[in-house]
């Protein structure tokens, strides 16, 4: 046991480094708002070459976004001086700056007139819908395959409702966000995230709250599979979560979140007995205040499917003082893409997590399998426990690329872009629990591999078509949506 230990941690805290190492390394090497004037080249005639001047940098197409936030993502500002091919760079820079912003269908930034060695500089956006009324219909199962296959299509384990989505809302970027969800699960979310409060544009803040009843409780876990208490003729589980948070985005790629946070949740009694670790006391409810810190670090081309580049994430958690739940959490994310061939791409992504004490109610011990951190191939279980982490390495290869020109001459955003990516992947990960009880893939080391095909579209709509193989002799066909609106 000192040994699986051992590894663990050891396992942790190199991926953990690396997220921060990472991070403070690309910061140090250009993640600067404001860029040194006369700033010249590298290159060995940057001592001879005379510099451009930005004279005016010009802002089109931004109906809604106000200017000083696309002025916020631009590596240059006026009167910078800089050698013709530093400035092509930089428009490649602000560009990819922009896109990732979700703002925008498309980004142009160019020369627009020169006098001598004076230049103007234009940006021309093309923004983006910003409301969105949507219908809303999700199974609550943990990934799509586990609704269809274990549980058969069956409706009546689907939530349905409408969200509104306003992003962009007054124009600097804030999303204000209204989930009203029925059906399975009841649930009503109001959110706002605001990235900038400050002239110097740098301390944002959000908040929000969600509130919902289940009529059903996942309760233990057995054979590493979810087990749950369903009761279809009364609500069992009721709960309400509330946060605030500050965010700090000094430069361009790196931005601080701190933040507090107060979850309260109340279950039937039956839930109780029949897993007394459940919350770990003789209650039937729980409440439970958070502080945490988070940094988040991009320096990708796209960041809903980085290309090229590195991201970072590192977390830090203070759930609980004294109560029940009482534990501190780390959790780290890395990942780095580059091309290898024409329109051939490799990605290697770490992530990991570990909870103190190692002791944890049941209700506090997701790992593995949860959200997005979870190994391609086992979708259809999970690994509870203190530590988890895995690493993940693909090859992939674009077939695909066009556009789709609209027919409807009001939808001012013409071209629907399609790309259709073929790829080959490897999983590796590992799940800690003190205790794993009836649950084999716990404390072991886990294998998949596969192959897959990705399609992306419309406002950064990704569907992942996945044949994946484990090491239990299992293999199936996975389906993953991802969207970002």
């Amino acid at each position: 046991m000192r040994i699986v230990k051992k590894y663990v941690f050891t396992f942790l805290l190199i991926a953990i480094a690396a997220a921060s190492a990472l991070a403070q390394a690309a910061e140090g090497e250009s993640d600067y708002l404001t860029w040194q004037t006369h700033k010249v080249s590298a290159s060995a005639d940057s001592n001879t070459a005379k510099p451009f001047i930005i004279r005016k940098v010009i802002i089109t197409g931004n109906r809604k976004t106000k200017e000083n936030i696309i002025r916020r993502e631009l590596p240059f500002m006026e009167d910078e001086q800089y050698q013709l091919p530093v400035l092509v760079e930089k428009f490649a820079i602000a560009r990819r700056q922009l896109m990732n912003t979700a703002l925008f269908h498309d980004a142009v930034v160019s020369l627009k007139s020169m006098e001598g060695y004076d230049v103007d500089v234009l940006v021309h956006v093309s923004e983006r819908w910003y409301l969105f009324p949507i219908p809303y219909f999700k199974p609550v199962d943990r990934n799509i395959n586990q609704w269809l296959i274990e549980q058969n299509a069956s409706l009546d384990r689907v939530d349905y409702g409408i969200k509104l989505l306003y992003n962009n809302a007054t124009g600097r970027n804030d999303k204000l966000n209204l989930w009203l969800i029925n059906g399975y699960n009841k649930q009503a979310i109001l959110n706002y995230d605001r990235l900038y409060i400050d002239k110097r544009m740098k301390w944002g803040f959000n908040m929000g709250i969600k509130m919902g009843k289940n009529h059903e409780v996942n309760y233990a876990t057995i054979g590493n599979k979810q087990v749950f208490y369903k009761d279809p003729d009364t609500y069992i589980r009721s709960f309400l979560n509330v946060n605030a948070e500050l965010t700090y985005r000094k430069a361009i790629k790196t931005r601080h979140h701190f933040g507090v946070a107060y979850n309260e949740e109340k279950v039937n009694d039956t839930v109780v007995a029949l897993n007394a670790s459940y919350y770990k006391t003789n209650y039937n409810r729980i409440r439970v205040p958070e502080v945490y810190y988070k940094m988040v670090f991009f320096d990708v081309d796209y960041i809903p499917y980085p290309l090229k580049g590195h991201m970072a994430e590192l977390s830090f958690s203070k759930k609980g003082f004294g109560g029940s739940i009482d534990a501190w959490e780390i959790s780290a994310k890395a990942g780095a893409s580059w091309p290898v061939a024409n329109k051939t791409w490799t990605s290697v992504k770490a992530a990991a997590g570990i909870k103190f004490p190692f002791s944890q109610p049941y209700i506090n011990q997701r790992m593995l399998g949860y959200r997005d951190f979870f190994m391609q191939g086992y979708e259809y279980y999970v690994m509870d426990g203190a530590a988890a982490g895995y690493i993940k390495a693909s090859v992939t290869r674009e077939v695909v690329h066009f556009n789709i020109r609209s027919v409807s001459s009001k939808i001012k955003q013409g071209n629907i872009p399609f790309r259709v990516f073929v790829k080959a992947y490897v999983n590796a990960g590992y799940a800690h629990h003190p205790h794993p009880g009836p649950n084999p893939l716990n404390n072991k080391m886990l294998y998949s591999a596969g192959m897959g095909i990705d399609i992306i579209t419309f406002y950064d709509f990704i569907l992942k078509i996945e044949w994946s193989f484990n090491q239990l002799g299992e293999n199936g066909v996975y389906l993953h949506r991802k969207s970002y609106y």
